[in-house]
């Protein structure tokens, strides 16, 4: 088994917001997680620790239930470590304001038997299978919501975990069942990668190659490899900034099962 991850701050002045993490449990197989603080806009969120803080809270308890806890499926996973969350500051921050912190969530998870997967919002995940063929698996709401919506802020609040919009992980526990999961038999998947927006870019928004060329590069160089390539389009001056940034949080892991 090879994993290899990496991640780096979009700005270096300011935390990243991103987690990856990875794990073998004792028991064989191992766990993926990773996740995309979203930044808010700038204005009263409701909440005195950061989306850095929410990250690594939710991250790290998602990391410890998906290896530890093999009888409970993906999805009650991220609800029973939404709601955790939630309680770690119920009591002095305002959760029901609809910039609470919150995340991107991909989490896969695989034994002898099967791969297991759970995307919520935009980050990306890859399966490959033993034939080289390469599987893009997303959760594709919020790309359905047009640029102009998006560009009002009051507009992106109205849709924010809301029926017709898009969903992340913040604080409702009930948000898991929006998730998309499934799982794979085993023989089936030889490599898995998940992406969160900043470093898939180098696919979905440069359009640099497709998902299959994008996994060839991890596995030949590395997620900082691909980090750094996605690094130097952003720093062409010709070219304008994706998502109205120019660089955004990155990260990438990648494991050969």
């Amino acid at each position: 088994m090879r994993i290899d991850l990496a991640s780096l701050a979009g700005n270096p002045e300011h935390p990243n917001e991103d987690w990856v993490s990875a794990a073998i449990p004792a028991s064989g197989g191992g766990v993926l997680v990773v996740l995309d603080g979203v930044t808010p806009p700038c204005g009263e969120v409701g909440c005195a620790h950061g989306v850095p803080w929410f990250a690594a809270r939710l991250g790290g308890r998602l990391t410890e239930l998906s290896g530890s806890r093999r009888d409970m499926p993906l999805d009650r996973i991220l609800a029973e470590s939404i709601r955790e969350t939630a309680d770690a500051h119920r009591d002095t921050c305002d959760l029901s304001h609809v910039r609470t912190p919150q995340a991107t969530v991909v989490v896969v998870r695989w034994d002898g038997a099967y791969v297991e997967h759970l995307v919520l919002s935009d980050s990306v995940l890859l399966l490959q299978a033993p034939g080289g063929g390469v599987t893009a698996v997303q959760d594709d709401r919020l790309d359905r919501v047009p640029a102009e919506v998006l560009a009002s802020v009051a507009a992106t609040d109205a849709l924010r975990n809301a029926e017709g919009g898009f969903f992340t992980a913040a604080a409702d526990p009930a948000v898991a069942s929006r998730a998309v999961t499934g799982r794979t038999p085993r023989g089936e998947v030889r490599a898995v990668a998940a992406l969160t927006d900043g470093a898939s870019r180098w696919t979905d928004t440069f359009g640099e190659g497709d998902w299959a060329d994008c996994l060839a590069v991890l596995r030949k160089e590395g997620a900082e490899g691909l980090i750094r390539r996605v690094r130097a389009i952003e720093s062409d001056p010709a070219r304008p900034p994706a998502r109205h940034k120019r660089h955004d949080d990155a990260s990438a892991v990648y494991a050969e099962l």
